[in-house]
């Protein structure tokens, strides 16, 4: 398929879900890099950091036709507005380029995510906050780093495994995270925020999170928090956190919920610190 100037693979619907998710962020995140090389604007969303570009639709528009294809069963859900209800109990969610306000300013730090997700529901046949997750892949393109795991798949990182930072008490790491300065004046997510962030030896706040959970896989970085992460910025990188021998939670702090990513003990100490704030009615 012809994308602008830009030619983009037709896939083989016979890969396999690990093939397929590695070749669509591989092809999603080249695309969106060919694109930006030829000029690009942003446009707002909600706020000034928080932007699209035509890469961003672009990307998952190829995605989305590719998945449609390879995978007429399963669901689609897309950050930039792709939704397709799918027959097979799966779903692909896919963040064409995540950290779009990085990409737009030039930096490195962003990337291509997809995850496949099972589509659970609670008794009352709603979504749960935090659905299984098959697999995840995450590709970095201007770094050429390809993450990828998931259920009964070990973690690696082009190709090599990796199994994250060990099982290592928060105060000895580095955690990225990630807090919009609007929140900060907001107790009801300042207060657990700084809570979180005084148990690490380090914070790092780098504007993508599925690059800062493959790095959380890898070991670059010892764990990871952030509230209110749509489900496009947290599947990815928890399904390869997981698959790297991590854990990961979902902690709910007066009404909004916070997605912790790391070791065993690092998850539970800042899952801990997170919950040990007053509680607003």
């Amino acid at each position: 398929m012809t994308i602008g100037r830009h030619t983009a693979t037709e896939l083989d619907p016979s890969l396999d879900d690990y093939q397929l998710a590695s070749a669509l962020v591989r092809e999603a995140g080249q695309l969106a890099l060919l694109m930006r090389m030829g000029g690009l604007q942003g446009e707002r969303k909600t706020s000034v950091s928080d932007v699209v570009t035509a890469a961003d639709r672009a990307a998952e528009a190829y995605v989305l036709e590719q998945l449609r294809r390879c995978r007429p069963g399963d669901g689609i859900l897309g950050e930039e507005g792709a939704s397709v209800a799918g027959t097979s109990g799966r779903t692909w969610v896919i963040d064409p380029v995540d950290g779009t306000y990085n990409f737009l300013h030039g930096s490195t730090y962003w990337c291509s995510a997809i995850a496949l997700k099972r589509d659970d529901s609670d008794r009352g046949g709603n979504p749960v906050a935090d659905p299984s997750v098959v697999l995840g892949a995450i590709y970095q393109p201007e770094t050429d780093k390809l993450w990828l795991g998931g259920e009964g798949r070990p973690a690696t990182l082009n190709g090599e495994r990796i199994s994250g930072s060990g099982d290592v008490a928060v105060g000895q790491l580095s955690a990225a995270t990630y807090i919009h300065p609007t929140w900060l004046a907001d107790p009801r997510a300042a207060m657990p925020w700084h809570a979180a962030a005084i148990t690490a030896a380090s914070l790092r706040m780098f504007g993508s999170g599925s690059c800062d959970l493959g790095r959380v896989a890898d070991g670059e970085l010892g764990c990871w928090f952030q509230h209110s992460c749509p489900e496009w910025d947290w599947l990815p990188g928890k399904a390869i956190v997981r698959a790297a021998g991590g854990d990961t939670a979902v902690v709910q702090v007066n009404g909004l919920n916070w997605f912790v990513a790391g070791g065993t003990t690092a998850v539970r100490e800042l899952s801990a610190a997170l919950a040990s704030v007053p509680q607003f009615a």
